[in-house]
């Protein structure tokens, strides 16, 4: 035996050894638990209650204080979303928010990128329903440099014909990915459904028609009629107090004036709409079919709030949420199934959404009605909505861990008028949820009378399946969807 033949032998001995002694080491199987440890308690959150004051010209200032770090999220919102895109010209608010940093006060788009990085931070604008903002993060003494960029954006934009188009390019090309995608078309019809000719019923990002038809005329109307300081909030949070940061808004914003005419009414965000209990949008060569139901929600101030987060959560909120539980993890229909209760101003939208093999469609149609039914007729029992709300603790904490994540929750509850000690309070709402309210919730809104489903894929291969179980469902070929009809 040579040299290295006695050494590997020794070694392969000793691993053995090691294996051996560990195997007889080990506990026996029964002392590891078969099933995951309970929650254990929520935490209790202890958050100072935010401050506001409110400038001359009618700007609401918001503090919610963070001490122990110098860092600072400066959050300005416009009381203005996509819910303001007038009749034919959706997409509207999106561009008009997005072009706020393309172009303003004498700076192009790189300069505007320059000067934040210089502060150490990314200045970023967006909208959404019911509003549009824009956002940076500095260190504290960076901060009047940065509310200086800040106003010069919201007040000052440039709107320039060239950023209009690349803007206008680069949102149809979304668009277009987005509408090429089962559950993507199924969304935006399934929201149509839902709102029909609401404010809420059209496409934020806008359509192959309306995005064509947005003139830099109309980007300039939008900017004047909804960017004015009584319509707009400054969230700071982060390292300061409200007497600095009364002092900065003023010297940053002071100057900002609001127009002598009244703030026009929002639109109803809620319209009427006939259209069908169940859609089928026959996309002929699809890989896959988007299924998408759709209920109308709630507002964000509503008392109910609380059981509609609880009920969500339950349904499809999480992995391990029902319509995820019986779609995916039991039956392998889908990689994921999910809903989402999305609360504004005016009702807003409860919605689950699934992608999965066209032969499996209808079943999967049957399968989210089954969980509809089964969270409105039956109590949730008490271990699966303690997992529940664990994932909503959880979820909420990780929110607040940063100053962005701070001041999105602050402004969110200052759009809607929500009292601001709420930020504070989510947690112990959302223990305090019984399954009678869970199941009362769904019973409100989880109807057969309101559901709207849209199925979007290669019909062939469901749609027979389908009418028979829903003799009325309407369908339409792909290239014939018009997404700027009002249903």
């Amino acid at each position: 035996m040579t040299a290295r033949t006695t050494l590997a032998a020794g070694l392969l001995s000793g691993l053995m050894t090691l294996a051996t002694g560990a195997q007889a080491a080990s506990p026996p199987a029964e002392r590891f638990p078969g099933e995951p440890p309970p929650p254990g308690p929520a935490p209790v959150l202890r958050l100072p209650v935010p401050q506001q004051h409110t400038l001359a010209n009618g700007l609401q200032v918001v503090v919610a204080r963070r001490e122990g770090l110098p860092l600072v999220t400066a959050h300005l919102i416009v009381r203005a979303g996509s819910e303001t895109d007038p009749a034919g010209e959706a997409g509207l608010a999106a561009l008009t928010a997005t072009l706020l940093t393309r172009g303003a006060g004498g700076m192009g788009a790189p300069e505007i990128a320059a000067a934040a990085e210089a502060l150490g931070g990314s200045l970023d604008a967006g909208s959404g329903w019911d509003e549009s903002d824009v956002d940076i993060t500095v260190t504290t003494p960076k901060l009047p440099a940065a509310l200086k960029l800040m106003s010069t954006v919201v007040e000052h934009p440039d709107f320039a014909q060239d950023e209009l188009d690349r803007a206008r390019k680069q949102t149809a090309d979304d668009l277009r990915l987005r509408l090429s995608r089962p559950t993507g078309m199924a969304a935006l019809l399934a929201q149509r459904a839902v709102f029909g000719d609401g404010a809420y019923g059209h496409s934020a990002m806008g359509t192959p028609q309306s995005l064509p038809r947005i003139a830099r005329a109309d980007v300039v109307r939008q900017h004047a009629t909804w960017y004015r300081p009584d319509n707009a909030i400054l969230v700071l949070a982060g390292d300061i107090d409200l007497a600095t940061a009364t002092r900065l808004a003023e010297t940053a914003f002071g100057g900002w004036k609001a127009p002598a005419a009244a703030l026009p009414a929002k639109p109803a965000g809620v319209g009427k709409g006939d259209a069908p209990a169940l859609l089928v949008v026959d996309q002929k060569g699809a890989g896959q079919a988007g299924v998408v139901a759709a209920h109308l929600g709630i507002r964000r101030g509503d008392a109910d709030f609380y059981a509609g987060e609880v009920a969500n959560a339950v349904l499809g909120g999480s992995y391990s949420a029902r319509l995820n539980e019986e779609i995916r993890i039991k039956r392998g229909l889908s990689y994921g199934a999910s809903s989402r209760l999305d609360a504004r101003r005016d009702p807003g939208q409860w919605m689950a959404v699934v992608q999965t093999k066209n032969p499996s469609a209808a079943q999967v149609v049957q399968l989210v009605g089954q969980e509809f039914d089964r969270l409105a007729q039956a109590p949730v029992p008490a271990a699966e909505l303690a997992a529940r709300k664990a994932t909503l603790v959880g979820g909420y904490g990780r929110s607040l861990e940063t100053t962005g994540g701070l001041a999105a929750q602050v402004g969110e509850l200052a759009l809607y008028g929500v009292p601001l000690d709420a930020v504070g309070q989510y947690i112990r709402r959302v223990q305090a949820v019984t399954p009678a309210q869970v199941q009362a919730f769904a019973r409100a809104h989880l109807g057969d009378a309101g559901t709207r489903v849209v199925v979007v894929g290669d019909a062939a291969q469901f749609g027979a399946a389908l009418k028979r179980t829903h003799p009325r469902l309407e369908q339409v070929e792909y290239d014939a969807v018009r997404l700027d009809a009002p249903h």
